[in-house]
């Protein structure tokens, strides 16, 4: 995975609160991984809901000038994407963006581009405040993704993805997906659990738009250079991707840390499931295909 070195990065996609305070309250889950990693915490911890302090609030974060400033010095440039984590994730909002503004247009649609916030430990959104330990999440009511960037740590030594910058990317474009839903179709959680539940559905759909992103990554043009923000992406990049879809699928992580596998409770789907979808959209290309609803 490769970006193009002269390639000139917008951080004005990325709002940084790491380091920043947050005042007490409890945590929500949003969307994407969220309900997940809080599923497992509760299966591995043995703790529940209460315990784990999911409940609502409405304080949003506060985005301090010296580290936005951080972000705009330390990440100019596509070579600055390719030697840095936080900038690459700049770099992957910025390609993803890039593309759903292309295809929303060509469809005769106005995307709205959304923010992605960085933080650490904890953070307050339109959602409520959640902890890192709810991992990369979309909050549709302020249509914002939040990512912990150590959550891609815990992907490779806690889940057993092999990692790897596209297993980062798949992470944040699945979120991305859930912003598409939001803008298309309104879907989101239903907080209903199940192999065949509408939250399985909408998991598998955002899967899917990762994988449209990423057969298109190469070719879609960033408008300041005229030139693919994403050079090159090799099979390698994307067997990364794949294995970090089955890396977080329900029942890989319930046989994991529970000791067997309960399609009931499941909310994201299977590792097979997971693996199906985002391939569906990388080798169709195609937004139409993705329907998980049918």
């Amino acid at each position: 995975m490769q970006f193009d070195d002269d390639a000139d990065l917008d951080t004005s996609e990325v709002q940084d609160v790491r380091g920043s305070r947050i005042p007490g309250g409890r945590a929500t889950v949003g969307g994407g991984i969220a309900g997940l990693i809080a599923l497992l915490l509760g299966l591995f911890f043995g703790v529940g809901p209460d315990q784990l302090g999911l409940s609502s609030g409405n304080d949003q974060p506060a985005v301090t000038s010296s580290s936005l400033d951080q972000i705009k010095e330390t990440c100019r440039t596509g070579r600055d994407a390719n030697a840095k984590e936080d900038c690459r994730v700049v770099a992957v909002v910025n390609s993803v963006q890039d593309f759903w503004t292309q295809e929303f247009a060509r469809r005769d649609g106005v995307y709205t581009r959304s923010p992605t916030v960085f933080f650490t430990n904890r953070v307050a959104t339109a959602c409520g405040t959640a902890t890192s330990a709810v991992g990369p999440f979309y909050c549709p009511a302020d249509r914002k993704v939040y990512v912990d960037l150590g959550f891609f740590d815990d992907l490779r030594t806690k889940f057993g993805s092999s990692g790897g910058p596209f297993a980062q990317a798949y992470v944040v474009a699945h979120e991305y997906g859930h912003h598409v839903q939001d803008l298309m179709l309104g879907r989101a959680q239903d907080g209903v659990s199940g192999a065949t539940s509408n939250a399985v559905k909408v998991e598998l759909q955002a899967d899917c738009y990762a994988g449209v992103w990423a057969h298109h990554a190469t070719t879609t043009k960033d408008p300041s250079t005229g030139r693919p923000l994403l050079s090159s992406l090799t099979a390698a990049d994307i067997r990364d991707g794949l294995d970090a879809a089955a890396a977080v699928g329900d029942d890989r992580i319930q046989q994991k840390f529970q000791g067997r596998v309960t399609p009931e409770t499941w909310t994201h789907g299977s590792a097979a499931q997971r693996q199906q979808w985002f391939y569906q959209g990388y080798r169709t290309g195609d937004m139409a295909r993705c329907n998980t609803f049918r």
